[in-house]
This record gives C-alpha cells, structure tokens and sequence, in this order.
C-alpha cells in the first residue's frame, strides 16, 4: 500500500476510534502530508520501501530541514504526528521496528497562556448593544466561554438542550467526546435566556444549536474569532486574544481568587493536571487584587 493511502487510513482511525477534533486532525493531515512530499522526493512511495529506507538519521535531517520554517512547538507537534503514524504502522502490523519511537521529541519552551484582566473582561461582555439580537447574542456568547471556561468548539457545538435552567448546569461535549458537567454561571443563565427570546426574529433553521448566525445555523469556530476580535477592537483591549483566551482568563481568575487546581482542573475537562499547572506559572499579584475587587460574574449586574 502507498504511504498516503496509510495516512489517510490513520486519519480515518483517529477520527472514528480516538474521536479527535477536526483541528486536531487537520494538523495531523497537514503535518503528515508534507513529510509525505519529502518521503516522495527520497522517492520512497509504498509502506515496503518505508520500512527499508527509513531511520532515525532521516528523520532527524527532515526535522533539521524544517528547523527554518516552523517554530519550537510547531516541530514538536510535525514530531508528535510522524512518531503516531509510525506507531501505528507497527500496531497494525505494516512495518516491523517503530523508528519514530528512537527520535526524542524536541524540548520547547511551554507558551504562557494568554488573558485578558478582568476590567477588560468586563468590558468585553458589555461591549456588544444588547439593545440588537445579534448584540444579546454575542453577550451571552462571551458571559457562557467566560463564566464556564469552555473551549469554543465546546460553545458552538452547544445544544439548547444541554442546558438545564432549573439545575443550574451544562452538559458539555469536550475532546475524544468525553461529557462533563459544568455549573452554569447565574449571569450567563440571564442572558442566554435573554438570547433565546430572540429565536424566532432569527429564522432559526428548526437545529437545536445554542447559537446561531443571523441566517439561522449553527455559529461556527472561525465566525466566533471574528465576532471577538471585533469586540477586542471596540474596546482597545490591551493585546489581541483568540477565543481560547476567554478559556485562559477563566482559569487564571479563578487561580487568583484562590481556586483550587483539582477544581480548576474538572471544570476545565484536562485530563492530565500538568496542563491545568501551566497557569500556576503565571504572575498573579495584579489578578489576585482586580479579582477581589469586583469579578463580573460574581458581583451582582447592574
């Protein structure tokens, strides 16, 4: 079999067994598919000829090569991707020696996550016009990723369904589509139900998706990004944030406010504690005294 036929049959795998994200599996396409154009340059084509021509040396030359184009942790990750394909090939029977297994992943520098402070926080919620659907929309949209520290696929991929107004909780769909539930912070209660009055002005499509474009269907990733940069733009924020930084200032609020890690740790649906550390390792002396003085979605809204 040719090594791309392979890849992508890893690709399959990963998206029916190990139930990963489409952006996760689209670095792996990515990452995979141009090791496979340098394979073809080596003219190795077919699994057969993998296995014999491959070796820890031509691995770590490709790596060297792509040294120039892809920062620290974009190598690690091209890295990551070709030792789980080779391991798989050994799974599965297709080679018999895991030559990625002998190539160590490169030590990067952990990336520091990203927030914003909490006045900005403030600012951002209340910068949408509540006064227009779309401007309810957005709100609830920043007070739920905000106040429940969802990753933004989670957000999208909402139902109205998955919430519970009378519990106070929220079932959510994280990675490798694992469920959790998550309380459901009382402000962003308020304004989804404020939101959801609006349903019908929407022309919803009949989907039971939490939120919606003015077309009626389900918002997607990348119009989440555009809906907050232009927020973030409204209100001078200090530094551009993706989404997942909504994510990151919940996580190191709460930290500041004196959380507990665990905690942190299941609201956030990690698996591994190790990532939930990476914020002890931030400077918390300005967040602890802007969270003690007023958090917004703790204090009581105006």
């Amino acid at each position: 079999m040719s090594v791309e036929n392979t890849i992508l049959l890893f690709l399959e795998t990963l998206k029916n067994q190990r139930k990963l994200s489409d952006h996760t599996l689209r670095g792996y396409r990515t990452d995979l598919l141009a090791w496979n154009e340098s394979l073809k340059s080596a003219q190795i084509f077919e699994i057969k000829a993998l296995e014999v021509e491959l070796s820890p040396l031509h691995l770590r030359a490709y790596l060297s090569r792509r040294m120039d184009e892809l920062k620290k942790i974009s190598l690690c990750r091209h890295l990551s991707s070709i030792r789980g394909f080779l391991k798989f090939l050994r799974t599965e029977g297709w080679i018999a020696r895991d030559i990625g297994a002998l190539v160590p992943l490169p030590k990067a520098k952990p990336k520091l996550p990203e927030f914003l402070r909490v006045d900005e926080i403030e600012d951002l919620i209340e910068a949408p016009d509540a006064s227009t659907v779309l401007g309810r929309r957005d709100r609830a949209l920043f007070e739920l990723i905000y106040g429940c520290g969802l990753r933004v696929s989670e957000a999208v991929g909402l139902n109205v369904s998955d919430l519970d107004f009378s519990t106070g909780w929220i079932k959510v769909l994280g990675k490798g589509s694992k469920e959790r539930m998550i309380p459901l912070a009382e402000a962003a209660a308020s304004a989804i139900r404020e939101m959801l009055t609006d349903r019908s002005s929407l022309e919803a499509t009949g989907e039971d998706a939490l939120f919606i474009n003015f077309r009626g269907t389900r918002l997607t990733t990348r119009s989440v990004a555009r809906i907050l940069t232009k927020h973030l733009m409204r209100i001078a924020a200090s530094h551009m944030i993706s989404p997942h930084g909504l994510r990151h200032s919940f996580a190191t609020h709460l930290l500041a406010n004196g959380a507990d890690l665990r905690g942190i740790q299941e609201l956030l649906g990690h698996s591994r504690l190790s990532t939930t550390q990476r914020y002890t390792h931030l400077d918390l002396g300005g967040v602890v005294d802007e969270y003690r003085s007023a958090h917004p979605l703790m204090k009581a809204k105006k």
